[in-house]
Formats: structure tokens, sequence, C-alpha cells
């Protein structure tokens, strides 16, 4: 790097500066000794000129020495000072770079779950929509309300112990029975009073809040009445029946602020459920079938344990016969043994015998024989 231009121009200005005010300290001094000594001699004078020229030339390149190595320290200086400020430029900038970047990054990032979610929210609220216009039609919430009741009993039930709209013998067809242990089927019907509730909630006045509470309570008493004319059977079906509502806000709502049409519908033997009453009462039904198969399978483990224990003494009785077969033929070999036995000491007695005989012979035979050697035979 180099030094800044007006530095320099601002020396060389200070320099011609000092060379002028150099030159006029000279004549100043000359005019000055020409005043205190009017008669000496003017080449005197000019001599003394020169000499204070001389000295003050020489202050004067003294002083652009100082100024030149001044200007050159300066310069160093200033090099230094825009070296150093420039790598902490760069260096500020190249860590401006990377967090602008980092940030970028991040911004992208948070966009694109911004982006995501407001997919979902249109999706979603495109559901809603959708769901609005199935709750709007009696049909299509009817539908809605079976499907939910039919998913929680097939979460919770295994095949066989259900039955979607079966046939009854008064030819009714509900929406499901749940077969229990006695063969009676329990009754589950899906109904859902929205419109009744829905105008109860938005009614702004006393009077449309009462004509609307009306409504509610002739709805539902209506929908009790038809469960309970329809789908209790005696000897059949079970004496309790269920009403599913597919709302917990609308089953709170029943509970909350027309308790007396709940009292009503228990006293008709029709208990109103909401998805997690159901699903509480499935998980009952469950534990029920369970030891009732239980029970099943206890007794066909003690046929079963019966019959093992018949096999198990027909096995002891012959093991105590094969015992018995064991045991005469010890007897049997102990009688041998015996007879082996008393064969060996008779044959033992026999060789004894036999041994005393030749025993007799061998000693009359060296009897003989000494005598015919003492008789000089």
């Amino acid at each position: 790097m180099v030094a800044n231009p007006n530095v320099i121009a601002v020396l060389a200005v200070v320099v011609a500066c000092a060379a002028v005010v150099v030159l006029a300290i000279a004549v100043i001094t000359a005019m000055l000794y020409r005043e205190r000594h009017p008669g000496k001699p003017h080449a005197a004078v000019m001599d003394e000129l020169a000499r204070a020229q001389t000295d003050a030339a020489g202050r004067l390149e003294a002083m652009i020495g100082l100024l030149a190595k001044g200007q050159l320290q300066l310069q160093h200086t200033v090099n230094d000072r825009l070296d150093s400020v420039s790598h902490r430029l760069g260096d500020s900038l190249e860590k401006t770079k990377q967090n602008t970047a980092e940030n970028l990054q991040r911004l992208n990032e948070r966009l694109a779950v911004i982006d995501r979610a407001q997919k979902n929210i249109t999706e979603l609220a495109t559901q809603v929509t959708s769901l609005q216009s199935v709750l709007a039609n009696k049909q299509s919430r009817g539908a809605f309300g079976q499907g939910q009741m039919e998913a929680i009993i097939q979460d919770g039930l295994p095949k066989g112990a259900y039955a979607f709209q079966p046939s009854l013998s008064n030819r009714t067809r509900p929406d499901c029975c749940v077969f229990l242990p006695d063969k009676r089927p329990l009754v589950i019907d899906a109904k859902f009073p929205l419109e009744a509730v829905t105008a109860y909630r938005e009614a702004k006045s006393d009077d449309e809040r009462k004509a609307a509470a009306q409504r509610l309570r002739s709805d539902v008493a209506r929908h009790v009445t038809d469960i309970a004319g329809k789908y209790l059977i005696p000897g059949e079906t079970q004496e309790l029946a269920f009403m599913f509502v597919p709302s917990e806000s609308v089953y709170a709502e029943l509970h909350d602020r027309f308790d007396d049409v709940v009292q009503k519908a228990f006293r008709a033997k029709v208990v109103i459920v909401s998805p997690s009453l159901l699903m509480i009462a499935i998980h009952v039904i469950q534990q029920i079938q369970r030891d009732a198969r239980m029970r099943e399978a206890a007794g066909e483990i003690r046929d079963e344990v019966g019959l093992l224990m018949k096999d198990v003494g027909l096995l002891g009785e012959r093991v105590r016969k094969l015992q018995a077969h064991f045991n005469q033929s010890n007897e049997d070999i102990r009688q041998a043994l015996i007879s082996v036995d008393k064969i060996e000491a008779r044959g033992e007695r026999i060789r004894e015998v036999e041994l005393g005989e030749a025993a007799e012979q061998s000693a009359t035979m060296v009897g003989g024989r000494v005598r015919r050697l003492e008789a000089g035979e």
C-alpha cells in the first residue's frame, strides 16, 4: 500500500513554506545587520548574508530530512493501519457472509415449514368443509356415526363376536349386535341429533333457546323410543341397549343440560354412550367373553385331566404287573443260583475223593520200592 496523496501534498506545502520562511529570515537578518553596522563594507555584509543563508539552507535541509523521515514513518504507520483495517474488514465481511448464509438457510427452512403448514391447513380446511357437508346431510351423518361405531367395535372385539345390521325375529335390523356368553346379543344403534344440538348452541334469544331445547328433547326421546320398541325383545336380546352418539361434545351437552332426557332413556333401558364410553363397554365385553372362553376351556381341561388320570391308573397297573413278573424272575434266578451252588459243592467233594485215592496209590508204590532197596534187590 502507498500513503495518501493528500498527506504527501500537505507535506510538500509545509516544506515549501518552511523554505520561504527561512529565506525571509535570512533577508530580515541581513537588513537588521546593515542597520546595526552602517559603516561596514557591502562585501562583509554579503558574506554575513551568505553565511546566514548557508546556515538557513542547512537548517532547511535538516528540516526537510526530518520531514522526509516523518513522512516515511507516517507512510509505514498508515500502511500498517490500512492493512489491519483491511484484514479486520475482510474477516468481518467473511463472518457477515457466513451469518447471512446461515440466516438465509434457516429462513428457507422456516419458510418450507410454513409452506407445509399452510398446505396442511389448506387440506384441513378442505376436510372440515367436507365434514360439514357430510354432517349437514342426515343420511351422510348417520353413515358417519355408524362407521365410527363399527371402527370402535372392530378394533376391540374378535371376528364372530359381533354382527353389523343383523336381522332380529321382529324383522328389524339394528346397526350392531354384540354376542355375549348367554347367547343373547347386546344391541347398539347409532344416532346423531346434531341439528337440534346446533340449533340450541346457536340460539341467540331465550325463546329460540327454549324452542331448540324442546326440539332436542323431542328428537332424543323419539330415538330412545324407537330403540326400546324395536330392539329390546324379551328372551332374544339383552335387557339394555346402547344408543351411540358419535360426538363427545354432543354427549357432554346432553348430560350437562338435558339430564332429564338421559334419565328418561335409562328408565326405558336405553343407555346413551359416547365414543369413549363405547370403547370402555367394548373392553368390558371383551373381558367377559375372555372369561367365558376360559371357563369353557377349564371344562375341557378338566375332562382331559380325567382322561389323563385314567391313563395314569392303567399305566400304574401295568407297571405293578411288570414288577410282579420281575419279582418272579428274580426268585427263579435265586433258585437257579442255589442249584448251581449245590452242584459246585458236589463236584468239589467228588474231586477231593479222587485226589485221596491217587495219593494212597502213590504212597503204596513208594513203600514197595523202599522195601526192595533195603532187601538189596
